[in-house]
């Protein structure tokens, strides 16, 4: 069956501690407009409703900054990414922050409720907070703890309101009453930014987290391979691609947490395919572009764009 792309655009940073990556889908797309190449004119799209100019009311929560927003944010993304999938399209989803991945799962989840979906996470960073445990409040930091619907109570270092615990509640339930994915489909590429807390759910949770170093001992393509074959029981794969799982002094520091001894471009190039090559794959997101902190231009876009055009040509040829 021929695969049908649709583009959404969800030029959301409200969940993330600093500016600017709202602003990384306009740069992905100068990125395509400098090569000549018309891309985002060959497919169907459709832009999310935002709520940016939240970001100039004083936060109600420390434990979970602008959480009543973030939510309503999820559910928009939810919304669009469980109508788009019922339409038969393959959504590509290009995010601000990265709080909007447990709204694009939760679509998944709502348009296939009965359906089990594997996670492939490839992040500098776990993102797996709770307002219990995070010590910045930045709910970009949060988004596969709601997914999962993990407090990790036992490591609590928050006090949390009661309007936050209500809103949290609610995230965790955005679309499908539940878990979105359980802890055993899913897998980390790349992690290497992590506190304590996180640590000992990651450890708690068996969570499996492929590093730089095994990758590139082991071999790329033995890596992925095991990660497919645990997710062997899962009807449907999500990626999730933060751009900061690249090396920062190698791409760009165009993002809002860069981390050094990241991946290559031409590694998630290569991880992507073998991935797409399953026949898994419902669902791919990019997040994190932040063209204000790039200090080589518009290089983080550029790369991301290249990694985008190659997994799109890969998809579209599977």
């Amino acid at each position: 069956m021929k695969t049908t792309i649709k583009l959404i655009k969800n030029r959301s940073d409200i969940g993330a501690g600093t500016r600017g990556s709202d602003l990384g889908i306009d740069a992905l797309e100068i990125a395509a407009i400098n090569r000549d190449n018309d891309y985002f004119n060959q497919y169907p799209f459709q832009d999310v409703k935002t709520h940016n100019e939240t970001i100039y009311n004083k936060s109600t929560s420390t434990s979970a900054k602008r959480i009543e927003h973030v939510l309503e944010q999820c559910n928009r993304v939810h919304e669009v990414v469980k109508s788009t999938l019922q339409e038969g399209f393959f959504p590509i989803v290009l995010s601000g922050d990265h709080s909007s991945a447990l709204g694009t799962l939760s679509g998944i989840k709502a348009a296939y409720p009965d359906k089990k979906i594997g996670v492939f996470w490839i992040d500098a960073h776990a993102d797996l907070h709770s307002p219990y445990t995070s010590p910045s409040g930045n709910i970009h930091g949060m988004p596969l703890s709601a997914a999962l619907g993990q407090d990790n109570l036992e490591c609590q270092n928050n006090e949390v309101s009661a309007a936050t615990q209500e809103d949290w509640e609610q995230m965790k339930n955005i679309g499908f009453s539940g878990p979105k994915v359980l802890p055993e489909n899913l897998v980390y590429f790349g992690v290497r930014d992590t506190e304590e807390e996180e640590d000992k759910q990651i450890e708690r949770l068996q969570i499996k987290n492929y590093k730089v170093a095994e990758v590139r001992y082991r071999g790329l393509d033995v890596c992925v391979a095991e990660a497919l074959n645990k997710m062997n029981d899962c009807d449907m794969i999500y990626v999730s691609f933060d751009v900061d799982s690249l090396d920062c002094d190698m791409v760009s520091y165009g993002t809002g947490t860069p981390v050094p001894r990241g991946f290559d471009p031409l590694e998630v190039t290569a991880m992507l395919k073998q991935i797409v090559a399953s026949q898994k794959v419902a669902c791919i997101e990019f997040v994190e572009i932040n063209p204000l902190l790039d200090t080589k231009g518009n290089k983080m876009a550029e790369t991301a764009f290249e990694i985008l055009e190659e997994f799109t040509t890969t998809l579209l040829q599977s």
